[in-house]
């Protein structure tokens, strides 16, 4: 695998490539000719238009198969931006690029330096050189976001007026309509009033309402239809995608998840009534901290039962991001003082570090202290920019809450005795949804 830096560039494998952005970003592709110039409708590749010839965008994902683009094509650029729109990106975690090839294997990653006040990033672009297809790493911010790159490639770019409000602004291609916006969670469909009996138990219950969001119910079908295929509840479908794994794919970036799988309900009724005679099942469908869910059943096709799928998550914000890690870092502090031990500091270096392992982890679906390359704790520590001379790391995965996690670092010996070690004066978090596991903490110490 390659670590790209900005400029560099390297050749690509032959056949499909996959080109992944995960957090909490839009994706974007422009696709030109010898002109730098997009040259028509199906040029521009976003979310209201997710495909083109030999060019596909799923959630964070973008596969593309240069064999099958349009004739004369000689460039894909890959952008990302907030899914906020206009959100500086210097406000989001670092923007990191995984490429890899048909059989999954990494080509190449780029992680290039965070921009402040831009709202766009130009991440990269495959551009054919020969009969081939390289890769350069190119790391460019643009301060009027996707409207500013879209006017530089060609596109004629029309703001949406309508009075309706969207989610995202619109950016119409050349010679189309002002494309629909993606619909807000409160105008998704409840055909079964599902989400209705759902709201009505937590109004009960003195909890506030969860809003549907099209992204967790896409995840949660998928989920429900592997369940029904394969006739037993499973976290893990037949085709190995985990149910975190599915909420990823679809772009939805939290900074809390929780689920349902159950089978036997038939009817919205009896599934909501059967999660509140359960104590575990209870307290995740009231649980306060989410505030947006995906629900979907489908029938078996096999035993005619109905397998359920309910998702309940809470989104990943900077802001949200930020009070995790500093909660994890408060509640650390907390047991070093009931210990009689002075407090850690947080140190810029050893949270850049701890950040970017945690959504490493999650991006690469591996849980170690030691990285796919072989590096070490000290290793990333150093390469952040860290001169500590002496470094601890605990991470874990699966909890889904800051007090979770370190209640389980603090009763487990090799982790405590981290936490507690009198030489250790720095700390520096992370967090990151997604992966198999679904929740990845890292905490790095430095003395």
């Amino acid at each position: 695998m390659s670590e790209l830096v900005p400029g560099g560039n390297l050749p690509l494998p032959d056949g499909p490539l996959t080109l992944r952005v995960p957090g909490p970003f839009d994706v974007s592709a422009l696709i030109t000719g010898e002109s730098g110039k997009v040259g028509g409708d199906g040029d521009f590749v976003f979310y209201n238009q997710p495909d083109a010839p030999g060019v596909r965008l799923r959630g964070d994902t973008l596969t593309v198969e240069p064999g099958r683009l349009r004739t004369g094509a000689q460039r894909v650029t890959l952008a990302v931006t907030g899914d906020e729109p206009g959100t500086p990106l210097g406000r989001l975690p670092a923007s990191t690029l995984h490429v890899t090839d048909r059989l999954g294997r990494t080509v190449a990653r780029f992680a290039p330096p965070r921009p402040q006040t831009e709202t766009l990033l130009l991440l990269a672009e495959m551009y054919r050189r020969g009969t081939g297809w390289k890769l350069r790493a190119v790391g460019q911010g643009y301060a009027d976001g996707l409207a500013g790159l879209a006017r530089d490639f060609g596109v004629d770019v029309v703001e949406d007026r309508r009075p309706a409000p969207a989610p995202r602004p619109t950016i119409p291609t050349q010679r189309t309509a002002a494309a629909p916006p993606r619909p807000s969670a409160a105008a998704l469909p409840d055909p079964d009033g599902l989400l209705g009996l759902v709201n009505s138990a937590r109004a009960e219950a003195g909890r506030p309402p969860v809003a549907p969001d099209a992204r967790l119910a896409s995840a949660a079908l998928a989920h429900a239809t592997a369940m029904a295929g394969a006739g037993h509840l499973a976290t893990e479908g037949a085709d190995g995608v985990s149910l975190h794994q599915r909420v990823g794919r679809t772009g939805f970036a939290y900074v809390t998840v929780g689920e349902h799988l159950v089978s036997g309900p038939r009817t919205p009724t009896e599934f909501v009534e059967y999660c509140l005679r359960a104590e575990d099942a209870r307290r995740t469908l009231l649980d306060p901290a989410f505030t947006h869910a995906g629900l979907a059943y489908v029938r078996g096709p096999r035993d005619g039962d109905t397998y359920w799928t309910a998702l309940w998550a809470r989104p990943l914000t900077p802001a949200e991001l930020t009070r995790t890690r500093s909660e994890v870092v408060d509640l650390t502090n907390r047991e070093r003082v009931r210990a009689g031990l002075r407090p850690l500091a947080v140190d810029p270096h050893l949270a850049t570090a701890a950040q970017a392992y945690s959504t490493d982890m999650a991006t690469r679906d591996f849980y170690s202290h030691t990285s796919p390359e072989g590096t070490q704790p000290w290793d990333r520590a150093a390469a952040a920019g860290s001169r500590r001379r002496s470094i601890g790391e605990n991470i874990a995965c699966g909890q889904r809450s800051a007090a979770e996690v370190v209640d389980g670092w603090m009763n487990s010996p090799g982790h405590r005795a981290n936490i507690l070690k009198p030489d250790f004066t720095h700390i520096g978090t992370g967090f990151a949804g997604g992966g198999r596991a679904g929740t990845y903490w890292t905490q790095l110490f430095g003395a």
